[in-house]
C-alpha cells in the first residue's frame, strides 16, 4: 500500500519514525500524538539522498517499516505539501516580523502642557491626531490639527494630514528647541467650503486661454486638476538680494513657482524672476509681526527649505493684510499638494497601508441612544420631526435657565455686588470664557485656531473692569464687541445692543447669539478654548 506524502516525509530516521508511528499513528491512538501534530513537528527534515536511494531499491522487499504501514489517509491540505521530501510549511507562509520601529515624540497642547508618546516611525499627522483624541476622550469634529512650531525663528505651519511626523522631527537640530502643537484649527479645510472668502477677486486673474468669469468653485477645481491655473498676484514686501532693506514688489504665483516682476506690474517672461519653488520647501506663517526691523506691515509668511537651515535660508515675504496673506498661503498649499489635500479633506480617516485606522464617533454611545420624547399628552410619543425636536430642546433650555435665575435670585442678596459675583461664578467655568487676557492675546488665540466666520471667545475688558468683551472672527478679520452690564430694579442684565436685548447672565447671551445673529455680523459658531492634556 502506498504511503501518504506525510508518511513518506517521515522516513528521515527509522528509529524516530517507528517511535512516532507506534505512539501517534496507530489505529488505537495510544494517547500519543495525532496526525496533525506529527505533520507539523519542528524536527522533521527531508530524507537524506542515500536513504532515499536505499528505500527505492528495497521497495519490493518487506521490512519492519512496511509492517507498521497504515492505510492511506487523504491529505486535506495538499497545497502545504509540495513534494514528499520537502518541509511541510514553506518559509513564505510564515508570518513576517513587523519592521516598523517605534520612536518617542513630544506633543504640546494650547496651554503649553506636553505629553510624550511612543509611536511608529511611519505615523502620519492625522493618525497622531486620532491617537490623541482617543487617549484624551475629545470629540472629533475634524478640526484637530498638528502644527510645526520653529521657536528660534518665530515660524509656524500646519502639518498636512498625510505628512510623516518622525520625518519632520528628523530635520530639526537638537539646539533649536522646536515643538509640535496639537490644537484645533477651523480654517484648515474651510477654503473647500467657502472659497469666496479665501480668494478675493482683486487677487486672482485667469490665464488668457479662459474667457469669461468663473465661479469660486471652478477656480478651486482649477487648482486641483486642470492644466490651466488661476494666477494669484499682488504687491508684497520682500528683501532685495544682498541687502537688508525691504522693498515693495509685484509677485505672481504660478504652477512652476513664485515669481516677482522687475518692472512694475509687467507679466512678460523677460521681466519675471523666480523667487521660490514648492517641491523642496515648506510654507510658514510668521508669528513675530513687526518685531523684525524695517518691516512696515505685520502679516508675514516665508519659504523654508526642507533641509536643515537657519534664518539665512529663509525667503520671507510680508502682505499688507490678513486677507492677502491667507490667500497666498492657501493658494501655495493647493498648488503644492493638489488632489492630496482634497483627499485629506474628503477622507479624513483614510490612513496609509500598514497603519491602523483610528476613528472616534462624533457623539458618544449614550447620546446616540437618546431620542426626543413628548410627555404633554395622555400618552408619550417619540418626536421624529427634527425641527420640532429642536424647538422643544430650545424651549426646555430657556425654561431651565429661567428657573435657575429664579433660584439664584431667591437665595442671593439684593446687593448688586453679590449678584455680579454669582454671575461671574456661572460663566467663569465655560470653555469660551477667558479670564483677564489682553486684546492682543485674544487676537492671537483666535488667529491660531483659524479665521473662520463665527470663531469667538468672551473675556474681561481691560479698559472697564465691570464689562466684558466678545471677540469674534468674521471676513478674515477679528472684531471686538463690548458687553455692557445694566442694572434695573435691583437686577443686573447684560446687553450688546444698548439694552434692546437683555440677558440675565453671559451664558444666556452666548446661547442666544449662537441661534440668532442679532446685531453681530454672523452667529457664534466655534468657541476658542485652551484645552490641556
Amino acid at each position: 500500500m502506498m504511503a501518504t506524502p506525510v508518511a513518506a516525509g517521515l522516513r528521515s530516521s527509522a528509529g524516530r519514525v517507528a517511535v512516532e508511528r507506534r505512539g501517534g499513528l496507530s489505529p488505537k491512538g495510544g494517547g500519543g500524538r495525532r496526525l496533525g501534530e506529527l505533520a507539523f513537528s519542528p524536527w522533521l527534515t527531508p530524507a537524506p539522498p542515500l536513504l532515499s536511494a536505499r528505500l527505492r531499491e528495497d521497495r519490493g522487499k518487506k521490512t519492519e517499516l512496511d509492517v507498521l504501514e497504515i492505510p492511506s489517509i487523504p491529505n486535506p491540505f495538499p497545497e502545504l505539501c509540495c513534494s514528499p521530501f520537502t518541509s511541510v510549511l514553506s518559509a513564505s507562509l510564515l508570518p513576517k516580523a513587523n519592521p516598523r520601529i517605534k520612536q518617542v515624540i513630544k506633543i504640546y497642547s494650547e496651554d503649553d502642557s506636553s505629553r510624550a508618546l511612543e509611536v511608529p516611525s511611519d505615523i502620519t499627522a492625522r493618525d497622531l491626531c486620532q491617537l490623541l483624541i482617543l487617549k484624551n476622550h475629545y470629540v472629533d469634529d475634524h478640526s484637530w490639527t498638528m502644527f510645526e512650531h520653529l521657536t528660534s525663528l518665530g515660524l509656524e505651519r500646519i502639518i498636512e494630514d498625510h505628512e510623516m511626523m518622525i520625518e519632520i522631527q528628523s530635520r530639526w537640530g537638537i539646539e533649536e528647541g522646536n515643538r509640535f502643537y496639537f490644537r484645533k484649527n477651523y480654517a484648515k479645510y474651510e477654503f473647500f467650503k467657502n472659497p469666496e472668502t479665501f480668494f478675493p477677486a482683486h487677487l486672482i486673474s485667469l490665464s488668457n486661454e479662459i474667457n469669461g468669469a468663473m465661479s469660486h468653485t471652478q477656480i478651486l477645481q482649477m487648482f486641483l486638476s486642470s492644466s490651466t491655473y488661476p494666477e494669484i498676484h499682488s504687491y508684497l514686501h520682500a528683501k532685495e538680494q544682498g541687502k537688508k532693506t525691504w522693498k515693495r514688489m509685484y509677485f505672481l504665483l504660478r504652477r512652476s513657482g513664485l515669481y516677482f516682476s522687475t518692472k512694475g506690474t509687467s507679466k512678460e517672461p523677460r521681466h519675471l524672476q523666480l523667487f521660490s519653488e514648492f517641491s523642496s520647501s515648506d510654507i510658514y506663517v510668521s508669528l513675530t509681526g513687526k518685531k523684525i526691523s524695517g518691516v512696515p506691515v505685520s502679516y508675514g509668511f516665508c519659504f523654508k527649505p526642507q533641509k536643515a537651515g537657519g534664518a539665512r535660508d529663509l525667503k520671507q515675504l510680508y502682505a499688507e493684510s490678513e486677507q492677502n496673506r491667507t490667500c497666498w498661503v492657501t493658494a501655495i498649499r493647493l498648488l503644492k499638494y493638489g488632489m492630496q489635500l482634497y483627499q485629506n479633506y474628503m477622507h479624513p480617516y483614510q490612513g496609509r497601508s500598514g497603519c491602523i485606522s483610528l476613528s472616534t464617533p462624533v457623539r458618544s454611545v449614550s447620546e446616540n441612544s437618546l431620542v426626543a420624547m413628548d410627555f404633554t399628552g395622555h400618552k408619550s410619543r417619540v418626536i421624529e420631526n427634527p425641527t420640532e425636536a429642536l424647538s422643544v430642546a430650545v424651549e426646555e433650555g430657556l425654561a431651565w435657565r429661567k428657573k435657575g435665575c429664579l433660584r439664584l435670585g431667591a437665595h442671593s442678596s439684593p446687593n448688586t455686588l453679590q449678584n455680579v459675583s454669582s454671575n461671574i461664578a456661572i460663566h467663569s467655568s465655560q470653555p469660551w470664557f477667558h479670564h483677564k487676557i489682553s486684546r492682543d492675546e485674544a487676537h492671537q488665540l483666535i488667529l491660531r485656531q483659524g479665521l473662520v466666520d463665527g470663531v469667538f471667545l468672551v473675556r474681561d475688558s481691560q479698559s472697564n473692569p465691570k464689562t466684558f468683551v466678545l471677540s469674534l472672527s468674521h471676513g478674515l478679520k477679528i472684531k471686538h464687541f463690548q458687553i455692557v452690564p445694566l442694572e434695573e430694579e435691583g437686577k443686573l442684565f447684560y446687553t450688546l445692543d444698548d439694552g434692546h436685548t437683555r440677558f440675565s447672565d453671559l451664558i444666556q447671551l452666548v446661547e442666544f447669539y449662537q441661534l440668532n445673529k442679532g446685531i453681530l455680523p454672523c452667529k457664534l459658531k466655534h468657541y476658542c478654548a485652551r484645552i490641556a492634556f
